[in-house]
């Protein structure tokens, strides 16, 4: 099982308020630190992008995280709606 991270303090303070305001979110980044490129339409980003991932949270929430496989981490870079892309 993978362990959830945030890449920068801003990350951190948005994700904990989804947290609050948003029930299930819990239970969705629970289920990415199952699988983080299975789960929850976990896809590959292209362009500037390239090389990291993205899901879906929320109705219009998404994530954009890297993955470190030889520390089992879930680096969450971005979240937020489309707009992060």
């Amino acid at each position: 099982m993978y362990k959830i991270f945030t890449a920068n303090s801003k990350t951190e303070k948005i994700l904990k308020e989804y947290l609050k305001s948003r029930e299930g979110i819990n239970t969705k980044l629970d289920k990415l630190k199952e699988n983080p490129r299975k789960f929850l339409g976990a896809h590959p980003l292209q362009g500037k992008l390239k090389g990291k991932l993205a899901c879906w949270l929320g109705s219009n929430i998404r994530a954009i995280y890297t993955i470190n496989e030889k520390n089992k981490q879930i680096i969450i870079e971005a979240i937020g709606t489309h707009k992060i892309y």
